[in-house]
């Protein structure tokens, strides 16, 4: 079924997305810093990619869950979606375990 494995990526994002919403863990605490921060991920891992592929490191197997459009050879459309969501997944993870270790003040009561 082509086109699944972009869907099963967009699908992921937005659940990550939710879950950022709700807890401002990225994206809704500071915008700006997120989006720099996939956007500098996603292009240092596609030029991370470029090499692997120049070198014969990286080749694309086939399969019919993709949608079939390369942006380069080897390079399927698909990779700069994964990449832009392990960055953002990368970050909401690093808010989250933030989050977790950062001991609370306790609020007693009067």
């Amino acid at each position: 079924m082509p086109g699944l494995y972009l869907a099963a990526i967009l699908v992921s994002a937005a659940g990550i997305t939710l879950l950022d919403r709700r807890w401002h863990l990225a994206a809704w605490g500071a915008p700006g810093r997120t989006a720099a921060a996939v956007a500098i991920g996603t292009a240092v891992f596609l030029a991370w990619d470029a090499v692997g592929i120049a070198t014969g490191v990286f080749v694309k197997g086939e399969s019919v869950l993709l949608i079939g459009v390369d942006l380069a050879p080897h390079l399927p459309i698909e990779e700069p979606f994964f990449l832009a969501f392990l960055s953002y997944l990368a970050l909401v993870t690093w808010g989250g375990a933030r989050r977790l270790l950062t001991p609370r003040t306790e609020v007693h009561a009067p």
